[in-house]
């Protein structure tokens, strides 16, 4: 299976047992197939990142790492830890199964605890206590499986075996960083699929109700992530993410924070009317193509680019060309853009700047990467706006700093999220992955935009409704005259079905 390495947004609104990728799975010792989400970045085993020998964004340009045993060893010689699986089960010897009735040691008034708990085996086989385990002391490991015993045995309700430990690596992996997450097969199939087109969201709509003051849930879809987790038309949503919800926040704000990277979690904060609130984690695998919407509007192309994904490049590229009319200049919405596939914003930035460094990437035990512009800058002479607002971020960040820093385009709305990291997606096998963090990245200059985002040229106030007239005014001081026609080249020139050429009018 192959790892792929993702850069993804602000929310978390898109596999052997060894391998890396912004998209993972397992069977032991397996190819991985590595990609990156800010923008997707091609990344190696070691977490280096690579760059496609072209611009086109295709599925080509990712690179199959070999993850030999070798590769796997620890660096020490010490021994592996395979036989965790069978020290497990030797632990348990004495129970292979998970009780159907309650013990007689379990609570029956909900209020005295368990007076004897000699019953629990926390017993380690003597083979494990010599298992070398590096910082992971013996003492861990018998607690470890104290507590899966404990859970089998006295747990209100009947749990199995697989569902502790795909929980037990859910939770190693978010405790890590809220990036970080164990990817089962229905998310790891979604995120997949981002990578070609597909966005998510979790499956609900809401809308205020100002006679309570809270956003109210009003449609639920039928098996989508909310309703199978219990969400239900009536309850309340409070928080999304860090984002808490009030009469201030627009209907637009919520779709956003709820849709992303198809595959990716993010925590809702809900009540029932009247009742205690809690947090619902749930991954957005309720998915549908991504839609780049591309409208001329007084000769100006608005953009609308929602997600950078391998084909972002050749969409905006159809855009145009569907227009069929002379541009004199671009507006690039980059609003509530929440990231994506590194290569592909480092292949939106070659259609406006050539031979420019885009983006530095930063992996553990690798030297700082230079990701650069590729082949012609087809766009290098259309005068842009970008636009963007605090949910930009992640790969829109990447592009709007590089053409920040090259003067090529005017950032205007607000300072963005602040997301500089990326995170690899490593097939376990062929349904699972974990998705790790495994480097970070700065602007092409050195400048830091975790924590802190990208500063636009020029704040626009008042009702974000009113941002793109406001950012069109701005453009139009410098549009073309003449404006520039995009039409297809031919289909046997270079082989490129949406690559387009401009003619002046």
């Amino acid at each position: 299976m192959h790892p792929i390495n993702l850069i993804r947004g602000s929310e978390s609104k898109q596999l052997n047992k060894h391998a890396v990728m912004t998209i993972t799975v397992p069977t032991v010792l397996k190819c991985a197939l590595a990609i990156s989400l800010v923008g997707l970045s091609v990344m190696s085993a070691q977490a280096a990142v690579t760059t496609s020998n072209g611009v086109n964004g295709d599925t080509s340009s990712l690179q199959l790492i070999n993850l030999n045993a070798d590769e796997t060893a620890t660096r020490d010689n010490t021994d592996n830890l395979s036989d965790i699986a069978d020290m497990l089960d030797a632990a348990d010897d004495y129970d292979d199964s998970i009780d159907s009735v309650p013990d007689e040691t379990a609570l029956t008034d909900g209020s005295a605890p368990i007076e004897d708990t000699s019953d629990i085996d926390t017993h380690i086989p003597s083979e494990v206590a010599h298992v070398s385990l590096n910082a992971i002391s013996p003492e861990t490991l018998k607690t470890f499986v104290a507590v899966v015993d404990l859970i089998r045995r006295e747990y209100v309700d009947t749990v199995n075996d697989e569902e502790l430990f795909n929980n037990a690596m859910s939770g190693m992996l978010t405790k890590l960083d809220s990036h970080a997450e164990f990817l089962d097969a229905e998310a790891y199939e979604n995120l997949r699929a981002f990578t070609e087109g597909d966005v998510g969201d979790i499956g609900i709509q809401v809308a205020y109700q100002p006679d309570v003051g809270y956003w109210a849930i009003t449609e639920v879809t039928n098996d989508s992530p909310a309703d199978r987790k219990g969400i239900a038309v009536g309850d309340y949503l409070h928080q999304i993410g860090e984002f808490k919800l009030d009469e201030n926040k627009k209907a637009n704000d919520i779709e956003q924070l709820l849709t992303g990277v198809a595959g990716t979690q993010v925590d809702i904060v809900t009540s029932k009317a009247g009742r205690r609130k809690h947090t619902t984690t749930l991954q957005r695998n309720n998915s549908h193509p991504q839609v780049i919407e591309t409208t001329l509007v007084d000769g100006i192309a608005v953009v609308k680019l929602p997600a950078f994904q391998n084909n972002s490049r050749e969409k905006l590229l159809e855009g145009l060309i569907n227009l069929d009319a002379p541009v004199s200049g671009m507006l690039l919405d980059l609003r509530d853009n929440p990231g994506g596939v590194l290569t592909s914003a480092v292949n939106v930035a070659s259609l406006f700047m050539s031979d420019t460094d885009v983006v530095q990437v930063q992996a553990r035990q690798n030297d700082s990467r230079v990701l650069a512009t590729q082949g012609e800058a087809i766009l290098r002479n259309l005068p842009m706006v970008v636009l963007q607002n605090r949910y930009s971020a992640s790969a829109a960040e990447v592009l709007a700093s590089s053409l920040q820093a090259q003067k090529r385009a005017t950032i205007v709305g607000e300072v963005s999220y602040g997301k500089g990291s990326v995170q690899s997606v490593v097939p376990l096998n062929d349904e699972q992955a974990v998705k790790l963090t495994v480097a970070n990245y700065m602007t092409a200059s050195g400048n830091k935009i975790d924590g802190i985002g990208v500063k636009p040229d020029v704040t626009l106030s008042g009702s974000e409704s009113t941002w793109e007239q406001q950012a069109m005014d701005l453009l139009k001081e410098r549009a073309l005259d003449s404006g520039i026609r995009f039409v297809r080249k031919p289909a046997n020139n270079n082989n490129n079905k949406a690559v387009a050429k401009s003619v002046t009018n």
